[in-house]
């Protein structure tokens, strides 16, 4: 039987993005556990519907809406929520997107558009709209989900790994920025994580071993192994750290 989640994150309130499936369900279900109000999203009503009531079942405090994060309507009402809801502490921004498989050169230009558009600009203004609320919190943090893929490039995941990379080198510069306000800016950077975005890359047998061999813990890792690592860098406990790309991989190589 696993131990209880810690509760350090009573009192706040959190957005993550992205947050009906995989690892932003898990992350959102986490940050709850541990005591936040969490607000989820998701592109799909029937998604956001389905998590809130399976997260209020297990007496969580959620609450969720339909959120594109390119879409500059849905961003307002996501952070309009969070205002009715008490403010917020926490923008954990999740969403990502990878419309086609290829290597970084034979990547379509309408695929590159919107890689970018949604892994990099939507995360930029996320976090650039999130300000005014997280600057009234007394310790506002900002969470990029990015990648492994932005240390190690996948070939069939070009495009989204050099997105992912520039997450890094957001998260770097936005750190500097707000630590006057005192807001930290994180970047945790899974590993391959069983969920349906990582079917790509194990979906034969011979494509998991390949994968898995590059894992010295020789296991792909679950949402589960990433939402507990949020949650620290959201609480009191990392309340010194900042501009920092925490690597959860199994021990997979992690160098630019």
């Amino acid at each position: 039987m696993s131990a209880k989640p810690l509760q350090r994150l009573c009192g706040r309130i959190a957005i993550v993005t992205a947050s009906t499936d995989g690892i932003g369900f898990a992350i959102a279900q986490r940050l709850a556990q541990e005591g936040a109000k969490v607000i989820i999203s998701s592109r799909k009503d029937k998604n956001v519907q389905e998590a809130v009531s399976t997260l209020s079942k297990q007496g969580l405090d959620v609450k969720g809406l339909i959120c594109h994060v390119s879409k500059a309507e849905d961003r307002k009402r996501l952070f309009e929520v969070a205002r009715k809801s008490g403010g917020l502490d926490i923008l954990v921004s999740n969403a990502a997107v990878n419309p086609e498989a290829a290597s970084v050169l034979d990547c379509s230009e309408s695929s590159w558009d919107k890689i970018f558009d949604v892994n990099v600009k939507a995360a930029f203004l996320l976090a650039k709209e999130a300000l005014p609320l997280l600057r009234q919190s007394k310790a506002g943090r900002i969470i990029f989900i990015s990648s492994i893929a932005g240390f190690q490039p996948f070939d069939l995941l070009g495009a989204y790994s050099v997105s992912k990379t520039a997450l890094f080198g957001l998260t770097k510069a936005a750190a500097i920025q707000l630590a006057p306000d005192n807001i930290t800016v994180n970047a945790v950077a899974p590993g391959i994580i069983r969920t349906k975005f990582s079917d790509v890359l194990t979906s034969t047998e011979s494509a998991k071993e390949e994968v898995l061999s590059r894992v010295p813990l020789n296991r792909l890792g679950t949402p589960h192994d990433i939402s507990g690592a949020v949650a620290f860098l959201a609480s009191d406990d990392a309340a010194y750290l900042t501009g920092e790309n925490i690597v959860i991989a199994g021990g997979m190589a992690s160098r630019l």
